[in-house]
């Protein structure tokens, strides 16, 4: 259980505390609610790109991280389909540092063209490095194309081109920094040994005359239901030939999100899941297999993925996918297998809420969802999964004509 307490600034800034008076240290969150999805198909890549020229310094402070690191702290950040988070963690007693550096750059970002320069080459590098010039590197660009024919999830969080990063100017920059980074589109999330008092005496110093933006208002395009199989077979220089599966999925709120994941789990999770038991040890025909979730705020994808053995045909190895995938319609699974699961799942998010940050981001991204107390309801929602829920997730999700299929064939 993750106790806390909110409050909220008048410029709209969500503000959480959890305190834990057990540690020296604090984790100043704040996450603001934009990623890929809020890109449009003329201009995509421009919330990771972003992410990047945020840390570029602000007019009151050139170097971001020198302060930061003289506290005693460090920091990061990350960008995914629908959110960007920037995280401090630092001795709780310097803890005024970190409000400091995030209120002086969510007021007054320095919009300079060769910061704004520097990080679009470094963007771009990343680009060629990743998705280009990497075996099986484009392959988020065609899985998302080739299942999202309407919704922004049809472009990777990287961007659909590299010329979109390249054509970006300061103009688009400013109007993207003064549309969503601004205090009502972001929560802050204030973990550690920490008093509430404290925080909000904190909050309202530093973040409560920054001006909020205007109410965001988004007309995210909702991706039809798919009725047809879809394949693309791409010839290109990889090591083996492989196999990327993807079906369409629930949504994160959705209740039968819980069921998804424990499937996803169930057919591989680790060395002795379904197929990694089947297709790689026993039969043989793949040399690696995993399946994994893109757990989107928007309905999202259930991808499963392999490289085939040296003597597996294209033909064989997908037909072996889709029979395990079936047998998981067609067979209820035991309660002991459901029951590992569930246990393994269960010790990993009480875990994951041992460290700081971890409980900080949770809170943080639960807000975003509508609720932050939601992160105290996870564990329950996934061990009340039954074998009959997990067995109607996969009749939803594994249909042939709800897949979208990649055929990587080797040209060496």
């Amino acid at each position: 259980m993750i106790k806390f307490e909110t409050f909220e600034l008048k410029n709209g800034l969500k503000v959480i505390v959890h305190q834990d008076p057990t540690t020296t240290m604090a984790a100043v969150n704040i996450l603001y609610k934009v990623g890929s999805r809020d890109e449009t198909p003329e201009q995509t890549g421009f919330a990771h790109l972003f992410e990047h020229f945020m840390f570029e310094g602000s007019k009151n402070i050139p170097e971001f991280d020198t302060p930061l690191q003289n506290a005693g702290g460090e920091n990061n950040a990350f960008t995914s389909n629908d959110i960007t988070n920037y995280y401090d963690i630092l001795p709780a007693n310097n803890i005024e540092t970190a409000f400091w550096l995030e209120s002086d750059r969510m007021l007054s970002l320095a919009f300079e063209e060769e910061s704004l320069n520097t990080q679009k080459n470094v963007v771009m590098e990343e680009f060629k490095e990743h998705y280009i010039n990497q075996p099986y590197g484009d392959i988020w660009h065609k899985i998302c194309a080739l299942a999202f024919k309407v919704h922004p999830y049809q472009w990777p969080v990287i961007g659909k081109d590299l010329s979109h990063i390249e054509r970006v100017k300061m103009a688009s920059a400013k109007d993207f920094f003064f549309k969503y980074y601004r205090p009502n589109n972001a929560v802050l999330v204030v973990a550690g040994n920490v008093q509430l008092q404290q925080v909000k005496e904190l909050a309202e110093k530093w973040f409560g005359e920054i001006p909020a933006g205007v109410k965001i208002e988004r007309n995210i395009p909702r991706e039809p239901e798919q009725n047809e199989e879809r394949i693309l077979d791409v010839h290109a220089n990889v090591p083996v030939p492989a196999i990327y599966k993807a079906y369409k999925m629930c949504a994160r709120t959705d209740s039968a999100y819980y069921a998804t994941d424990l499937l996803r789990d169930i057919l591989s999770g680790g060395d002795s899941s379904r197929l990694y038991q089947k297709l790689v040890k026993e039969q043989k025909l793949f040399s690696s297999v995993a399946a994994y979730i893109t757990e989107t705020v928007d309905a999202g994808l259930f991808i499963v993925e392999g490289k085939l053995s040296e003597g597996t045909t294209m033909d064989r190895g997908n037909q072996a996918i889709e029979e395990m995938l079936q047998q998981a319609i067609n067979e209820k699974i035991s309660e002991e297998e459901l029951t590992k699961v569930k246990n393994k799942i269960e010790g990993y998010m009480t875990f994951g809420e041992t460290n700081i940050l971890n409980r900080a981001m949770q809170l943080a991204y639960f807000e975003m969802l509508g609720n932050p107390d939601g992160v105290n309801k996870e564990i329950e929602k996934y061990t009340s999964v039954t074998a009959t829920q997990l067995q109607e997730s996969a009749a939803k999700i594994f249909r042939k004509e709800n897949s979208s299929t990649i055929r990587y064939f080797s040209k060496s």
